[in-house]
């Protein structure tokens, strides 16, 4: 037995190598990881924060693995926060029956590789805790020397204290030693707790590429009301920004820079990061401030497609002046064919989110104010209705020999296709 196991894993490394698309329609770095495909199935069947039948339990485990879900309501993580540390993990959230698959009072930390996510909600909130308290849950974050082909796609990602969703590891070692080839899709990244329980006060945050994390691509995303880091790139970053839109962003959209006190006593002198940004929208709400940059910072960046459409601030521009445009881009994921810029609000009013054809009341609302100029950046859950009350559901599930087709036919119906 364990013999086969030692050759099925080598089997899955080996396999990157054909180039398969992690799913149908998978694009961008890391999208070719087989995650957990070839592996043993394990069945969410509680909606228990832990035990048997857990999706802690699930997650926690080891070897390759896909997690499906005979449940769908809500699962309250009671401020403990999922870590994955073991590698070749698919997470199909699409195969829950409604409400679906989701998270409150914490995230999920990955710090392994070869890991796909998708279809579920995130929404950690305050979980009543008091204003610089120091309860700082992300939504989704990747660290460390481990994380690596890893695609979050078609997750609704709300509320989080610190970062909702975002990329990280041991900074100033070097980029083998942080997350690398990692691809953000098709998610809602939205309402980033404000004034809440962070220690530092205010903290509203979208996406964090932190320092030395190279090929991140972030594709179809909707960012709204979210203060900054929409996404930010910080140094020795490299990546590509597309097809994205940014909606009430206030104090800065797409930014990349670093932070030179970070890097003293280093001995490392911290260079610019390189974007390619292509085909985003930035749309102005009433927390915009005036005059806002779609790129700001100080930074390499090719820039195509890109449009603001500011009816409250006809001076935005498209870069600041510490913006270095390249003429030609630094990366580019393969198979990677931006829709035009026009386009993107219809794609993300049908494709963005957990289930876009199955949207919860949150998801509905976000969505909705973003296509009507509403909405704005919050400081507590409490102030747009509340952690959710979904009813339990439950639904046997029977797996065919041919696994991949049978997640995507439950992905087609999440996503009305």
């Amino acid at each position: 037995m364990k013999l086969f196991a030692s050759c099925l894993i080598c089997l899955l490394m080996c396999l990157p190598a054909l180039a398969l698309p992690a799913f149908k329609g998978a694009v961008g770095f890391g999208s070719d990881t087989v995650a957990g495909r070839g592996g043993k199935i394990i069945r969410v069947t509680t909606l228990d924060a832990s035990g048997e039948g857990s999706l802690r339990t699930a997650l926690e485990a080891s070897g390759p693995r896909i997690v499906i879900f005979e449940v769908g309501g809500v699962i309250d993580l009671a401020k403990h926060s999922i870590i994955i540390d073991d590698p070749y993990l698919t997470v199909a959230g699409q195969t829950a029956p409604e409400p679906g698959i989701t998270l409150i009072k914490g995230g999920l930390s990955i710090q392994t590789h070869d890991v796909v996510i998708r279809h579920i909600r995130i929404r950690p909130g305050d979980a009543g805790e008091a204003k610089r308290s120091g309860f700082e849950p992300d939504g989704i974050t990747t660290s460390g020397e481990n994380a690596y082909n890893i695609v979050i796609d078609h997750c609704s990602i709300t509320w989080a204290v610190d970062e909702n969703l975002s990329a990280s590891g041991a900074r100033t070692k070097g980029p083998e030693f942080t997350s690398r080839n990692i691809t953000f899709s098709n998610n809602i990244i939205a309402e980033a707790l404000n004034d809440s329980s962070h220690a530092k006060g205010p903290h509203s945050k979208g996406t964090l590429i932190h320092d030395n994390c190279r090929n991140i691509s972030i594709i179809g995303n909707l960012y709204a009301h979210n203060d900054q880091r929409n996404p930010y790139f910080k140094a020795f970053t490299t990546g590509s920004v597309v097809n994205n839109v940014i909606y009430n962003a206030k104090f800065s959209a797409i930014k990349i820079n670093f932070v030179k006190s970070e890097w003293e006593g280093t001995g490392i002198i911290p260079q610019k990061g390189r974007l390619s940004v292509v085909n985003n929208l930035l749309i102005h709400g009433s927390d915009t401030r005036k005059k806002l940059s779609f790129v700001a910072g100080y930074g390499d960046v090719y820039l195509e497609g890109n449009d603001i459409s500011s009816h409250l601030d006809p001076l935005s521009q498209l870069a600041n002046r510490g913006i270095t445009r390249l003429t030609e881009k630094p990366v580019w994921p393969e198979k990677l064919h931006p829709i035009p810029t026009t386009e993107l609000p219809g794609h993300i009013q049908k494709c963005a989110g957990a289930r876009p054809a199955l949207r919860d009341a949150i998801d509905t609302r976000i969505v909705d104010d973003f296509l009507n100029y509403q909405g704005r950046i919050i400081d507590s859950q409490e102030e747009v209705g509340g952690y959710p009350d979904l009813p339990p559901s439950y639904r046997k599930l029977t797996v065919p020999e041919d696994i991949d087709a049978w997640l995507e036919k439950y992905a087609d119906e999440a996503q009305g296709e």
